[in-house]
């Protein structure tokens, strides 16, 4: 498990801070997953259990809202019920970061995203073979 990763120095981050060696869920959703998080810090990162943990991300032009999003990967197979995502959100109010509701869509966007974004790459990797 790694901790402590985030922003675009992910990839040079993995590779340098460990070797991962096993995958224990689809490599695409894991890549696609990574890709699509690449915007905010990570929390946790463990490949074998295909979870992803975003930690707090604050939108340079939204100051007083946060978000975290969660990522697990739930089996070894390309399929839409692969991929779980889960979303916390909180507002600055009253000197406080006070829990508010995700909006409408995000968490089914975000894992149509990632499902996007892993057939492509399989189907790059399908071409060059």
């Amino acid at each position: 498990m790694l901790s402590g990763c985030g922003g675009r120095d992910r990839p040079a981050a993995l590779s340098q801070q460990a070797s991962i060696t096993t995958i224990g869920v689809n490599s695409y959703l894991w890549r696609a997953s990574l890709d699509t998080l690449r915007f905010m810090p990570l929390a946790q990162v463990d490949s074998a259990g295909g979870v992803i943990v975003g930690d707090w991300y604050q939108n340079p032009s939204i100051p007083n809202e946060r978000v975290k999003v969660t990522v697990a990967i739930l089996d070894a197979a390309l399929r839409a019920d692969a991929v779980r995502v889960s979303a916390q959100r909180e507002v600055f109010t009253d000197n406080r970061w006070q829990a508010a509701p995700v909006r409408a869509g995000t968490v089914q966007r975000l894992e149509e995203i990632i499902l996007e974004r892993a057939r492509t790459l399989r189907q790059a990797d399908l071409a060059r073979n």
